[in-house]
């Protein structure tokens, strides 16, 4: 006769604890101490059990899935890219993008959940078919940035609880976790300004459908105009994020009478490579000819030639604190902040005319993600 395959009784023996101790242990990690964890742990590996996933859903009502959706790159028709179309997919979907899901899976493991990938196309925003259909999947989504239209998000959010990763924050249905974009604009506009006598500037945007690229259009407008300087209609360019887009529009703008301006923001990094890539083969120098910073500070910008000044967010700490966000709002909805906001770091390097950056990079504040219980 076959042994039956142990149960949550044969593991509560083994450890000396009782089945909802066991329970418990499985559930949450922190609705037990470590030491009886440890032991309830210890006695699953000996004795080979393996949780019934199903059963712990139905026990707690959760199926411990949380659901991320990330928009998919067209790979056809993109009128901007010079390049293969293969190119415009990795640039879409790999740097920031999977630093923000790397750093979403790894707490969601911490705090004893999995996360389920999917993607949306970025033409048809709207996707409520397939968000449907992962309602009865997942416990709550993560939705990045043009994912959704902003009058859907509502929609979804009566059924399920959402995070949006982007946007202005006034949401009344999602929480929101966007990183602090008008502070991050003002610094650079200020350092462009006053350290290197900028007064005539351009701006390279991302998706015009992405609230991230229009924040930081809007501030770094802003923040020039209001520190004396100007940005000309003719140097606010519309690119997609990508490389390939940076490169099309800087290009397209050389080609024109006017001069150019003395630095180019731009809403990425990965824009930034692309701007930097058709100011060389046009026979410019960055930064000597033309300054031209990023936003992001993903790995491989201190590796550019030049090395690019940008703006630190980090992705893996925004994908920390969406899951957190979005535990949280499983646990009790009402002590989620609506709006939460992570803090920038201007980084000065060799694009801008500084000297490249050396110095460790140092962690960036913890953010709170309940309210306040004073005031």
């Amino acid at each position: 006769m076959v042994d039956s395959p142990p149960t949550i009784y044969d593991v509560a023996a083994r450890a000396g604890v009782s089945t909802a101790t066991v329970s418990r242990a499985l559930n949450s990690l922190a609705s037990v101490r470590p030491s009886t964890r440890a032991k309830v742990m210890a006695a699953m590996e000996e004795l080979e059990f393996v949780p019934n996933v199903v059963a712990r859903g139905l026990s707690s009502g959760k199926h411990w899935i949380l659901g991320l959706v990330f928009t998919r790159a067209v790979v056809e028709g993109n009128p901007l890219a010079h390049n293969s179309d293969t190119l415009v997919v990795e640039e879409a979907s790999l740097l920031y993008t999977d630093i923000v899901i790397r750093g979403a899976e790894m707490r969601a493991a911490e705090l004893g959940y999995s996360l389920l990938l999917s993607s949306a196309d970025e033409n048809h925003p709207s996707g409520m078919t397939s968000m449907l259909s992962l309602t009865g999947t997942v416990d709550g989504l993560i939705l990045l940035d043009r994912v959704l239209r902003e009058e859907d998000v509502a929609y979804l959010a009566r059924r399920i609880p959402v995070v949006l990763l982007a946007g202005r924050g006034d949401s009344p249905s999602a929480v929101t976790v966007r990183v602090d974009n008008h502070h991050a604009m003002r610094s650079l506009a200020e350092h462009l300004v006053r350290v290197h006598g900028v007064t005539r500037a351009g701006f390279v945007t991302g998706s015009n459908e992405s609230p991230d690229s229009v924040a930081r259009g809007d501030a770094f407008r802003s923040a020039m105009e209001e520190l004396g300087g100007t940005i000309a209609d003719v140097d606010f360019l519309e690119a997609d994020w990508t490389s390939a887009g940076g490169e099309a529009v800087m290009a397209a703008r050389m080609q024109r009478r006017e001069p150019l301006p003395q630095a180019f923001a731009c809403a990425n990094d990965q824009t930034a490579v692309g701007v930097i890539y058709a100011l060389n083969a046009g026979g410019l120098k960055v930064p000597q000819d033309v300054v031209v910073t990023g936003f992001d500070d993903i790995t491989l910008t201190r590796y550019f030639n030049p090395p690019l000044t940008t703006i630190r967010q980090s992705g893996s700490i925004l994908g920390q604190v969406a899951v957190d966000a979005l535990v949280a709002m499983l646990d009790d909805a009402e002590d989620v902040k609506r709006t939460i906001v992570l803090p920038t770091e201007l980084v000065v390097r060799g694009s801008c005319g500084c000297v490249e950056d050396v110095e460790p990079r140092p962690a960036l504040a913890d953010v709170t993600i309940l309210k306040s219980e004073v005031g």
